[in-house]
């Protein structure tokens, strides 16, 4: 049974209380504070707390502030300081322990929601602690984070009541509304803050209601008076700009961010939107590249900004992990939804990767898979000659050459793999946790996946689709490699000449991991770009060659993998895409086997 958070506070308060008969007051503020954070708004704390209070005689170094201090700290404090007549400095505490955890209900207090407390306060100290609020909190806040928020709300509808034309807080009150759902209310409050004193601050407020509410003509009208009124103020560029783009007028949007830019090529919010706006266009993946080589360039940024994120979400490499595909994951994910009652077979008209068939093997023991001919080329054959040869074939067979890796390894990897990732320059980031893992043991990863976490996540790869958890493994076992001696020049380092021979292996899940990892290091660092271009254009060259004679299930993969590619080649970018868009299996239409002559040219190996 999951324990009961009153419970627990009601344990604290009997420590708090014994405490309190024995003069130990250090003591049973730790109790109290610990009580608070179990549950704040338990009648019995409140009390307690007063007894201490009274005990102390309003010693509020019961609960000291400092660079680590504890949130029940924090919000005691904060509750004996308004019992104090100091209410607004209360309020600065339990806005800092909103921010900090603002699922929790810090302020569904009495004397937070009390109409009389805004007549306490100076109405502009009011609207900087409701801002406060605001800078702390998701924009908008989830559904789920609201109610604990709402006494805030409550706090600003009393103030707007007791001091009805302050334009500062009708603003702040009005972002508060837009950030709770409330978007109707923050217009009322907005449009009045504006009649008070027209100000920038407060037409870009009206600005953000107007948009929040669906009312995008009133929005850009008040943010254009806002740039009227502050030129220089190019974040209001920005937000115009990203306003007409989720409009679906992409081109103005663009002029706006121009003349931003044109003020300032610096300025961090218009140069993360004019990349943002360039990808929505075009979806070259050079805008992205750039825009990854800005924030490298630039850590200090005023705020933190999700464009690149945003972009990257959701889309193949860029974001996540390509699923797989194929006749024998179609069968696997058939047995897995079977009853045990019906036997799957699946006769393969050519061999699959051997991670593949690993994958299917081990998640469906029963499966019956016949594979009826090997094609030419050979699909069990490393595509260049390897010293890094990780399987070997008996028959259509396929077995691991490397030893079983670490169980250190294997938890290591547990605990980062994961299908998804914020953008490559991100992946990589995460993936430093893999730098001192032996080269053995990544290696042994590849072929040795170990198996999924007991998480949510875990538990639906392995249920519904194990290809995903081994393809992710791969992913971060080669993104290690990239942190394996970073000490060595990238043109002759080991994790370049490894990661090269897995590229060119047999074709296989490792293929795609191993061009990631390299994809990646041209994200991350833009010296090796040139080589890491020719490389994808040479693997993707060799796949267009092969896919003459037979299918490579792999192709469609490595595709997107091309377009994900800083620097690459128009001529290898064309090839990509009219890969992804052409139909499965036949000879290519007569436009893309004069591309593939053209670009195989250069890359012919005897």
């Amino acid at each position: 049974m999951p324990e009961d958070p009153t419970l627990s506070a009601e344990e604290e308060l009997a420590l708090a209380r014994l405490a309190l008969a024995e003069g130990d007051l250090a003591h049973a503020a730790g109790h109290v504070a610990a009580a608070l954070v179990q549950s704040p708004t338990l009648p019995e704390v409140h009390e307690t707390l007063a007894r201490l209070d009274a005990a102390s005689g309003g010693d509020l170094e019961l609960f000291p502030l400092g660079h680590h201090a504890y949130v029940g700290a924090v919000v005691a404090r904060a509750h004996l300081l308004a019992a104090a007549g100091r209410p607004a400095e209360g309020l600065d505490l339990l806005a800092a322990a909103s921010g900090y955890a603002p699922g929790t209900d810090w302020a569904a207090v009495p004397w937070v929601t009390a109409p009389e407390l805004p007549e306490r306060l100076d109405p502009e100290r009011t609207a900087r602690i409701l801002m406060q609020i605001c800078a702390a909190v998701p924009d908008p806040v989830p559904r789920r984070l609201r109610d604990p928020l709402r006494p805030y709300l409550t706090l600003a509808r009393n103030a707007v009541t007791v001091h009805p034309g302050h334009p500062l807080l009708l603003g702040a009150a009005s972002a508060l509304a837009r950030r709770l759902g409330a978007a109707a209310l923050a217009v009322t409050w907005a449009a009045r803050g504006v009649r008070a004193q027209p100000t920038k601050l407060g037409e870009v407020w009206l600005g953000y209601a107007y948009r929040s509410a669906g009312r995008t003509r009133e929005a850009l009208a008040a943010l254009g008076r806002a740039v009227a009124l502050d030129p220089d103020d190019l974040a209001v560029y920005a937000d115009i700009a990203g306003t007409l783009a989720d409009n679906g007028r992409l081109d103005e949007a663009l002029d706006w961010i121009d003349r931003a830019l044109a003020k300032d090529p610096t300025f961090d919010c218009a140069v993360h939107t004019a990349y943002r706006l360039r990808f929505q266009r075009d979806g070259d993946v050079a805008h992205l590249v750039a825009l990854a080589d800005f924030v490298r360039e630039h850590p200090d940024d005023s705020h933190e900004h999700g464009d690149l994120a945003e972009c990257c979400r959701s889309r193949p490499w860029l974001g996540q992990v390509t699923p797989a595909g194929g006749p024998v994951l179609d069968a696997l994910r058939q047995a897995l939804g079977a009853d045990g009652t019906v036997r799957v077979a699946v006769r393969l008209d050519a061999l699959e990767p051997p991670s593949a068939m690993r994958t299917a093997a081990a998640a469906a023991p029963g499966l019956d898979v016949e594979v009826a001919a090997v094609s030419d080329p050979d699909p069990r054959e490393p595509r260049r000659a390897t010293t890094c040869q990780l399987w070997r074939y008996e028959g259509t067979i396929a077995a691991p050459t490397l030893p079983t890796p670490s169980a250190e390894a294997g938890e290591r990897v547990r605990q980062l793999a994961h299908p998804a990732w914020p953008h490559p320059p991100a992946a990589y980031d995460a993936a430093v946790g893999l730098a001192t893992v032996e080269l053995a043991d990544l290696l042994g990863l590849l072929v040795h996946p170990p198996e999924a976490p007991a998480t949510a996540l875990g538990r639906v790869l392995t249920g519904q689709d194990p290809s995903l958890w081994v393809r992710c493994v791969q992913v971060w076992a080669c993104l290690g490699l990239l942190h394996h001696h970073t000490d060595e020049p990238w043109a002759d380092s080991t994790r370049r000449r490894v990661l090269l021979e897995l590229v060119w292996g047999v074709e296989d899940w490792i293929t795609e991991a191993a061009l990631f990892a390299l994809v990646t290091a041209a994200w991350v660092d833009p010296a090796v770009r040139p080589d890491v271009a020719r490389v994808v254009a040479e693997r993707l060259a060799d796949v267009v060659a092969v896919a003459r004679e037979r299918p490579v299930p792999i192709a469609v993969s490595l595709a997107y993998l091309s377009l994900a590619t800083p620097d690459l080649d128009p001529a290898t970018r064309d090839l990509a895409r009219t890969l992804i868009t052409a139909p499965p299996g036949g000879n290519p239409p007569g436009p893309l086997r004069r591309l593939w002559r053209h670009l195989l040219a250069p890359f012919r190996h005897p």
